[in-house]
């Protein structure tokens, strides 16, 4: 009877960590997206659906799904796209590519609040690094972080710098792992750079690139420090993601329905995301070379 029972006991400690951390939070979400309360009174009243009517009726809710879908539209191709290139640099094994793959990783290990302080230096109007630079080549201080037309491009550039160093390492275990032999019968055959790169390296890289697609896409519909550090959701609503919104809702407003009611909404979304990308993108993966 022990002998059946060890393995589950190996495993004991990982699935009870998934239930407190994962399982538990979701019920209990369900739960409070159908009652009324603020965090302070003991009544939780049964309120059904209304929170979730009250938010798909608001504005807010759907400035904040664009803002969130165009930061991912905007953001992922950009960041996958500089991490292969730079990827497929970096894959040789010398010590030289190696302190440079360890220093671009740094930013990923980084604190995201640290890094969205000093970028807000950076981006400051009146005495930012980058206004500093414009304004002595006589192009005029610009308000990267007040101008709504600015602000999320803002944002984007700090998150691709923060997150670049994983996509890269992630790639390069990728590449690293194509069959030196395909680039050889390759350059046999008279194959240009561009071409092997496109007939051989992308196809066989697509199973690292739809794992890094499926992770950047929820990391960028959860992005949530750099938001409320550097703009709070402004100006004007301009940089007002989900998940900045659903903080307001829930830990500003007080109002824990509502604030429970878009977790869930969020939830759902990305879990339609992953099997929309899984039945797009999904079936043309191929992880045998």
């Amino acid at each position: 009877m022990l002998r059946k029972l060890t393995p589950y006991l190996f495993v004991a400690p990982l699935m009870i960590s998934i239930a407190v951390f994962t399982y538990i939070p979701i019920i209990a979400s369900l739960n409070l997206s159908v009652r009324d309360w603020n965090f302070l009174s003991p009544d939780m009243p049964f309120v059904g659906l209304r929170n979730y009517q009250q938010l798909l009726s608001s504005r807010e809710l759907w400035n904040s799904l664009w803002v969130t879908t165009l930061f991912a539209v905007l953001s992922v191709p950009l960041r996958l796209g500089f991490a292969l290139v730079i990827a497929s640099y970096l894959v040789r094994e010398t010590l030289h590519f190696r302190l440079l793959r360890g220093a671009l990783f740094l930013p990923a290990v980084t604190s995201t609040v640290s890094i969205a302080v000093v970028f807000s230096w950076v981006f400051s109007t009146d005495y930012g690094m980058v206004n500093a630079i414009l304004d002595t080549l006589g192009l005029g201080k610009v308000p990267w972080l007040q101008d709504p037309h600015l602000a999320l491009w803002v944002l984007i550039f700090v998150n691709t710098w923060k997150q670049l160093g994983y996509d890269v390492v992630i790639y390069i275990a990728g590449l690293q792992a194509i069959p030196r032999e395909l680039y050889d019968a390759a350059a046999v055959d008279g194959g240009r750079r561009l071409h092997v790169f496109r007939r051989v390296t992308l196809p066989l890289v697509m199973p690292t690139t739809y794992f890094l697609l499926v992770i950047s896409v929820i990391e960028a519909f959860q992005v949530f420090t750099i938001v409320n550090v550097m703009t709070r959701g402004g100006p004007a609503g301009a940089t007002d993601m989900l998940v900045n919104l659903l903080y307001e809702i829930g830990f500003v407003l007080f109002d824990i329905g509502r604030g429970s009611a878009l977790a869930v909404m969020l939830f759902v979304l990305l879990v339609a995301l992953a099997i929309l990308k899984s039945r797009i993108i999904g079936r043309k993966v191929h992880y045998e070379a």
